[in-house]
Parts: structure tokens; sequence; C-alpha cells
């Protein structure tokens, strides 16, 4: 089902309701769990639609920085997969020297979703377990994060940029993805292809004002390693913000998402991050646990470890990304080796103090800039 263009706000009185700014993954699963335990929750969105940064493209909800399925965790929240989610368990990687790397797993990897406002997005599949727990929506209202419980308003800045095309396709479905600095500086560049949809993109995390020769370097590497062929193309981008919070609480405001810095620091993937805050904080206002207590539990290990490991990409470039691919990503089931690549180690203890230095007292520039 299609999420509405719009869902008429009624007057209610502030003090019987939760209220929460932002419509996106995090609030909307902290809405879902609230309602579900009988709390009337009110979802204040400045937008006129849910996903609006979104175009339907692709990205991935990972299943590895958790021991359990990443569907079956939400379920055991009560939040369903009533949106479209394809396992991925396997695909083909490339290093900056032209070398490849088949990789696959048991389980999957990560589940491919669709973002944005349409039929079958993760977006709308959301919002449409919100409205149907009995939360209110209200789009259009741009609500002041100060005067609001929970604060979901996606990210601050951009230490992540994403741009590329959507396209229709009759090419095979495939995950393809390459770590080169030409490509994609300090980052990957990627193409996914499911049920003829395609999503081809440079994920770059410097560089930012030279992000179309990325882009156009990346499609090229594409057409000319894989085939790839686009129909009625159509151009998207997003960023993404990561940081490490020395608290989730902000002015009396349980922060969640990006909003909070929650985002994988090496991958960029942020959704399930997203996801889990917003039950954190559902769950520490219906139990009454100490929200920074719970996040700091589920979250910071990953975060730290996350920032390690850019830390060491950052470092090293290419060489870095294919040592990683060759030592742990195409030797051994995937899944787990990404689950223990994003578990400490000696090394990765050692590099994040000076990581987190370097990143706390770094720019991290707008989109606009």
């Amino acid at each position: 089902m299609a999420a509405p263009a719009f869902v008429t706000p009624h007057q209610s009185d502030a003090r019987d309701h939760i209220t929460i700014a932002g419509a996106g993954p995090a609030g909307l699963a902290c809405a879902i769990v609230l309602a579900r335990a009988g709390r009337r929750v009110v979802v204040h969105e400045h937008q006129n639609r849910v996903g609006a940064r979104f175009h339907g493209d692709f990205q991935g909800l990972d299943n590895w920085t958790g021991d359990s399925n990443v569907l079956d965790e939400l379920g055991s929240h009560g939040i369903r997969a009533n949106f479209e989610c394809h396992p991925v368990r396997g695909g083909i990687a490339y290093d900056a020297w032209g070398a490849t790397y088949p990789y696959s797993s048991s389980a999957p990897i990560y589940y491919l979703v669709r973002r944005g406002k349409d039929a079958g997005t993760l977006d709308s599949g959301l919002l449409q377990q919100a409205l149907d727990a009995g939360v209110e929506v209200r789009f259009g209202n741009r609500y002041h994060a100060n005067d609001a419980r929970i604060v979901s308003c996606g990210p601050r800045g951009a230490d992540v940029i994403a741009v590329g095309y959507l396209f229709q396709t009759e090419m095979p479905d495939g995950a393809w993805i390459c770590f080169n600095r030409e490509l994609a500086p300090q980052g990957y560049s990627y193409l996914l292809i499911h049920a003829g949809r395609g999503t081809v993109a440079s994920c770059i995390f410097t560089d930012f004002k030279r992000e179309q020769h990325y882009l156009q370097k990346t499609v090229d590497f594409f057409r000319e390693c894989v085939g790839m062929k686009m129909d009625s193309p159509r151009k998207f981008g997003g960023y993404g913000n990561y940081f490490l919070p020395k608290t989730g609480i902000r002015g009396g405001s349980l922060v969640l998402g990006e909003s909070a810095g929650f985002q994988d620091p090496l991958a960029g993937f942020g959704i399930r991050y997203a996801l889990r805050s917003g039950i954190l904080a559902a769950r520490s206002l219906l139990e009454g646990v100490d929200y920074n207590s719970l996040w700091r539990r589920d979250l910071l290990q990953l975060l730290r470890t996350g920032l390690a490991n850019r830390f060491f990409v950052t470092l090293t470039g290419d060489r870095g990304w294919r040592w990683i691919l060759s030592h742990r990503l195409a030797s051994e089931d995937v899944c787990e080796a990404m689950r223990k690549l994003y578990r400490p180690t000696k090394l990765t203890q050692a590099l994040y103090p000076i990581a987190y230095l370097l990143h706390r007292f770094s720019k991290r520039p707008s989109p606009r800039e």
C-alpha cells in the first residue's frame, strides 16, 4: 500500500502523548513499539510525505551487526517486514587492481530494501505499521526538536555522500562492489540489480566537490566490467553522518538514528542502527531504563570498531581494502566474516583513540559545501 501524501492532523493535549520529531525509520520504529504498548504517540514530519530524501533507490539492511537475523530482531519487537526485502547472499567484489573476489554466505549478508514514498518501500511499510498501531502522523508539520520527547530528524552533516542513478534494466539480479579511490575516494562503488530495477552509485567519504567525476568513473567501470545497461536512468543523491556522541539525550529529548550519530563509519550502513535506536528509546520510556545505558550497551562497541576500521582504510587506502577483501570477505562465509570485522580486536582498540580524536576535530562539511 502506498504511503498517503498527507495524514490530517487533529488537536490533542501535548501532556497526554509522546511527541516524536521525524518520521524516518528510527522515529517510526519507536512509535510502533510505543503505540503497541498502549501509549499515545504523535509523529511530526516537516516533509509532506514519508521517505522524502529518497527516490526508490536500493539500500542494504545489514545482517551482520547483531547475532540474530535482523528480521527476527525486528519481529521480536513487533515490527513486521511488510516492505520488500530481498536477501543478498553473495556477489562479486573488485579491488583497485582489477582482481575479482567472489563472496558468498549461507545466511543473508544484507536485505535489499527500497527507500522512498512508493508502495513496497521500507518507509511506506513502517508508516503503515505505525498508522495501524494508532500512531498519529502529522506531515508538513515542522516541530521544534527541543519540544519533542523523541528526536529523529536525520543527519546533521555529511561524512559520506552517495551519488548515482536509478534505472530499469533487463540484466539478471546481482550485487557488485568495487573498492578503488579513482571511483570512490576512501569509499566504494556499487551496482545492485533486482527484478529489473537497478541502482549504481559512488559512495565517497572525501572530495565531495568532484562527486560527478566519481559517478561517471563508476558508471564507466560497471559498463566495462559487468556490461551494465541502463534504461530510463534517474539521478539521485544522498548523504550520511556518523559520530560518537557522549550522550543520546539532548535538552531532555532522546535522540535517535543519524541525529545521534548512529551510523556505521566504515561502510555507511545505518538502517539497522536507526531501527535499533528507535526500539531502545521506546524501551527506555516503557521500562524506565536509562536510554544512554541501553544504546551504549548495544551500539557503542559497533561505533567504536567501525570508526577504527574507517581510520585503518583511510591510512592504507586501496591496499587496506584489498587486505580486507583477500583476508576476510573472500576467504570465509561473508556474513560471519563481517561480524568478526565489527568485533573489537587489539588492533581496532589501539587505533580507536586516534581515530576518535581525528574525527572529532575534523571538519564535517554540509552537503551544500
